[in-house]
């Protein structure tokens, strides 16, 4: 056999053997290979050191530092697996492609037409799932919710159940469950994000003294906010701020506070309790609607009482 002759005629018979082709073949494929690792590899140290600092930043100066360390590390695994194996799938397509082409010397040109056929109608059909799992990263990188935050998101509000990077799940206060798909989330306010104001408006009717009104809100809140038992739910105590309007009713006192996000709504309810018994011990007055009562006496009725004509009907206030 002649080394240089790159073509080999088997004993058994049959079509001769191109080793020439098919050792050069093989070193293509082990370079292909090798190069799909090594792009793979490259990518798992690029990606995590991209998550790393889009998180130490969002750590250091956004919303998340008030994440713990281990919740930072589950967060920075979430979004590089992610990364990590959209990057390996395109890897591992063209290394095939790359491989089918140098080893069996394959014409790929009408297989790649056709995947990029194939990837236009995929692409189209799965936009809103890419859009899904694009803007769950985000949301995890940019910490705006966390499971068990009370959050209100593409028009529904509640306390996050559970969150993928696909979807959110919240629990109203009626206990329905409502499933979002993170590509449907355009603004998301977080109600329970460390702290939260007690925004409360309350009237009094005209003619009241709007310093003892004050004085009188001012005292509630300060006493809640003495009070052992809500102590450490209250931040800064409530009071009264200005007065924010003058209605048909009545005067608007505008009273806020400072309290822990979770909080919120327990200091709210136990703040109008008090202010309800201080306002009556005190002589407050909290305004009500009138209602009117349209009334028509029948010719007979009038005739038996005296002084009274039948007539249209009349407004009685009370």
């Amino acid at each position: 056999m002649d080394l240089n002759d790159p073509i080999v005629n088997l004993p058994w018979g049959g079509a001769p053997l191109h080793l020439g082709g098919a050792l050069e073949g093989s070193a293509k494929t082990v370079a292909i290979l090798l190069a799909a690792a090594v792009v793979i590899r490259l990518a798992h140290v690029f990606v995590r050191g991209i998550a790393r600092a889009l998180l130490n930043r969002e750590t250091l100066e956004g919303t998340a530092r008030e994440l713990g360390a281990a919740e930072i590390k589950k967060r920075q695994d979430t979004v590089e697996a992610l990364a990590v194996n959209v990057i390996r799938f395109f890897v591992v397509v063209i290394a095939a492609l790359m491989i089918l082409e140098a080893a069996f010397r394959l014409d790929i040109g009408p297989a790649i037409a056709g995947l990029g056929i194939a990837g236009i109608a995929i692409g189209l059909g799965t936009q809103h799932l890419v859009r899904d799992y694009l803007n769950g990263a985000l949301i995890l990188v940019e910490n705006q919710y966390a499971v068990g935050d009370v959050v209100r998101i593409a028009g529904v509000s509640g306390k996050v159940e559970d969150f993928t990077l696909r979807r959110t799940t919240l629990r109203d206060q009626d206990g329905t469950v409502h499933t979002v798909p993170n590509g449907e989330i355009t603004v998301a306010s977080n109600l329970t994000r460390v702290f939260a104001r007690v925004n409360q408006d309350i009237q009094v009717v005209y003619g009241t003294d709007i310093d003892r009104a004050t004085a009188i809100v001012n005292q509630v809140g300060q006493e809640l906010a003495d009070d052992d038992e809500w102590a450490q739910r209250i931040l800064e105590a409530p009071r009264v701020e200005r007065v924010s309007a003058l209605g048909e009713l009545g005067v608007t006192l505008k009273i806020l506070g400072t309290v822990r996000a979770s909080e919120q709504w327990a200091v709210g309810g136990e703040l109008r309790k008090r202010l309800l018994a201080a306002f009556q011990e005190g002589g407050i007055e909290i305004p009500q609607p009138q209602r009117v009562v349209l009334a028509q006496a029948s010719a007979r009725e009038s005739a038996a009482l005296p002084g009274v004509q039948a007539g249209p009907p009349r407004d009685k206030r009370d």
